[in-house]
């Protein structure tokens, strides 16, 4: 008999399956707390029916991806490489920041989506991930942490800008956060959760209806059709006007924003007219950029920017009185920055 996994369940679900096989409803709560809340690997059997513990030894498995390698930089970044069940592996980036981090997931082994820019599109999309092994890159990465660095072992933000695009993966992605958010779980706030998208416009027009109350970014890279094709293939099939529609009427609440992704790259889109285009594009949206310094990868035809190049850049941006932030390069030095993931490096 083929056992599913503990951590593909969201809590209503869990719940659901509890009330169909006439178990106690206490159940889903007191496995959520002892497995997210209390980080515990171990089964369960504390307070739990005798004939809760004898269905979840049938019938659930609480396998995870197991780190296979990891490297460690200067900056403290951790990048890990975990290994799935069925032998492929996908990375997984932890970012520090004042003694916290922020972890950095992946969808899908590869993506489909070959932007240019990135080192996992050229790997090509191999499958999706699923839900469990989206929840383990976290699970497996905090308990690392709390034994390598007890001291700063504090994961406050999340983010799916790995490899894959997630919202091609839409499931899988909408149950993590779902489980991620969940009080009885992992209590992560909504708004500490980001997902990145290079314009996928089948996901996006789910999002409204189905996804959380989650935070969006869109690689944006460029306002200019020509240049956005080339970097973002997906462009000439979803046009940037369409996918600003949906994606501008996302955020909810006041202090709530869309952050556009823009990659620089030197002598390509990096100029004071790209700026400009840029700035007329986002003048009095719900927006932020994030200014990214291309990060170069083996045999990429693109180059790093100068730092006073991408100052000036914000500072034409600064003008349009669009909030915008220079992203520091953390983790290049082991293939760890925006855009450097591929899991057959």
């Amino acid at each position: 008999m083929v056992k599913t996994s503990f951590y593909q369940y969201a809590l209503p679900e869990l719940q659901a399956l509890f009330l169909k096989n006439d178990l106690p409803a206490s159940g889903p709560g007191l496995l959520f707390n002892w497995h997210y809340k209390k980080r515990k690997s171990e089964p369960c059997h504390i307070d739990l029916a005798k004939k809760s513990i004898a269905f979840i030894e049938e019938n659930m498995s609480f396998d995870l991806p197991v780190i296979h390698t990891l490297q460690e930089s200067a900056d403290k970044t951790v990048k890990f490489l975990f290994k799935l069940q069925d032998g492929l592996k996908v990375e997984t980036v932890l970012i520090p920041f004042n003694n916290k981090y922020t972890i950095c997931l992946s969808s899908q082994v590869g993506c489909a989506m070959k932007c240019s820019f990135c080192h996992t599109g050229i790997q090509g999309l191999s499958r999706n991930l699923k839900t469990e092994e989206i929840i383990g890159q976290f699970t497996e990465s905090q308990k690392w942490l709390s034994k390598h660095r007890p001291e700063d072992d504090k994961i406050l933000n999340i983010v799916f800008m790995g490899q894959g695009e997630p919202l091609h993966n839409f499931d899988a992605v909408k149950t993590a956060c779902e489980i991620f958010l969940s009080q009885h779980g992992l209590s992560v706030a909504d708004q500490k959760i980001t997902i990145s998208t290079a314009g996928y416009l089948p996901g996006l027009e789910r999002w409204k209806d189905e996804m959380p109350d989650v935070n969006i970014a869109l690689s944006l890279h460029s306002p200019i059709k020509e240049k956005r094709d080339k970097l973002i293939p997906i462009n000439k099939r979803y046009p940037l006007e369409e996918v600003l529609n949906y994606v501008q009427a996302i955020p909810k609440g006041k202090n709530r924003f869309v952050t556009y992704e823009y990659l620089l790259i030197q002598d390509f889109n990096d100029s004071d007219e790209d700026a400009h285009l840029t700035g007329k594009l986002l003048e009095g949206k719900n927006a932020y950029v994030s200014l990214i310094p291309f990060n170069p990868f083996p045999g990429t035809e693109y180059k790093r920017p100068y730092l006073s190049k991408v100052e000036h850049f914000k500072s034409i941006l600064d003008t349009y009185k669009i909030p915008t932030l220079i992203r520091a390069t953390k983790g290049d030095e082991i293939l760890a920055a925006c855009g450097q993931l591929n899991s057959k490096a």
